[in-house]
């Protein structure tokens, strides 16, 4: 009986330690926030959107007339504990006179629309600024010295413009001069990576002194992070700056991956997938950040929202975006919506100690 129990006891704690090594998830407490399912929650949204001026039209689905409201109602309930209420007080307390940033595509922009929308409800009275540059913006809540930053950065690697062309460098990040010295840094990239034709912004990859017309994406994609990673490992210092990589964002334009008839997409879906598993399996593009995330010697939190907006297959704008009955945005996501939860989480990960 001993033997067996001290062979449990070694298989839990191996098991402990691949948890916690794998680069998936945190854990807070033993439990797993990442692991979970959705439920209703009258209590929710965490905002009302018409108290967000600064929002973009994009993410606006209430203004764009969605009839349905039920996605506004879920919140994202863990197995075997409870997740953190947002306190945005103590958030900006927090993070008093410090720079948060940002750094991807508009997924990104999404989440940072969130977060400002967020705060900005917790604490209506609070002076605050908004500037937008191009490619750059900064919310600033004066009262507390906090930035809240977005870059936007699809790629994280550069695109350079050549004599013949724009030539995407898997090995070249001179925007890394931007991010030096911020407090917390929050990286996202996958969904430009599957662009191709008039959408593609680049007309060659290059790799050293390798020149392609194209490459396996998933390949060009691990390089890229690994470029990346390098650049964490050598240039961020853990006592000064947290750095988090956001989970890939999944879309929902195919239904068979969640058991629905072929052809269907998220137009008109009104509730997420029930329980905790999503039919579809993983993404390959999540295995690919998890592999480069292990690699590194620099701490870096993956912030795993993978599976948990798989099952939200009735978060995004659908035709109820900008682009209304002309388009179908099953990429972005409502505000309010489930980019809220990833900032809950972001906010639980940031009060770890």
């Amino acid at each position: 009986m001993g033997w067996s129990f001290s062979i449990s006891v070694v298989l839990f704690l191996t098991l402990l330690i691949q948890i916690h090594g794998s680069g998936r998830s945190f854990i807070e407490s033993g439990c797993n926030l990442f692991q979970g399912s959705w439920v209703y929650d009258n209590s929710y949204p965490l905002y009302d959107i018409s108290m967000c001026p600064f929002i973009e039209p994009e993410f606006d689905c209430e203004s764009h007339g969605r009839p349905d409201k039920f996605y506004l109602k879920y919140r994202w309930q863990p197995t075997g504990c409870n997740l953190t209420r947002f306190n945005g007080e103590d958030f900006l307390n927090r993070l008093r006179g410090k720079r948060l940033m940002f750094v991807g595509d508009s997924l990104s922009l999404n989440q940072w629309q969130s977060l400002t929308c967020m705060l900005h409800t917790a604490l209506p009275f609070a002076s605050y600024s908004v500037v937008r540059n191009g490619d750059f913006s900064i919310f600033t809540f004066t009262t507390y010295n906090v930035k809240l930053m977005f870059s936007r950065n699809a790629f994280l690697v550069d695109i350079v413009g050549e004599k013949n062309g724009r030539v995407l460098k898997l090995d070249s990040i001179g925007a890394g001069k931007t991010w030096k010295g911020i407090d917390v840094l929050i990286f996202d990239s996958w969904h430009w990576w599957l662009h191709t034709g008039r959408k593609q912004p680049w007309d060659f990859i290059q790799v050293g002194n390798q020149t392609f017309r194209d490459m396996d994406r998933l390949v060009a994609y691990e390089k890229a992070l690994t470029t990346w990673a390098k650049w964490v490992d050598y240039n961020v210092n853990p006592a000064k700056t947290r750095v988090f990589f956001q989970g890939v964002s999944p879309d929902h334009e195919n239904a068979q991956k969640w058991g629905e008839h072929a052809g269907n997409t998220c137009l008109g879906q009104s509730r997420p997938v029930l329980g905790s598993k999503y039919p579809g399996g993983p993404l390959p593009a999540e295995l690919v950040l998890e592999k480069v995330l292990r690699s590194m010697k620099k701490p870096v939190k993956l912030l795993d929202i993978t599976t948990l907006s798989q099952l939200r297959k009735d978060g995004h704008p659908s035709i109820y975006g900008t682009g209304g009955h002309r388009g179908l945005d099953c990429s972005h996501w409502c505000l309010p919506g489930v980019p809220d939860t990833w900032n809950v989480l972001l906010y639980a990960a940031l009060i770890q100690k």
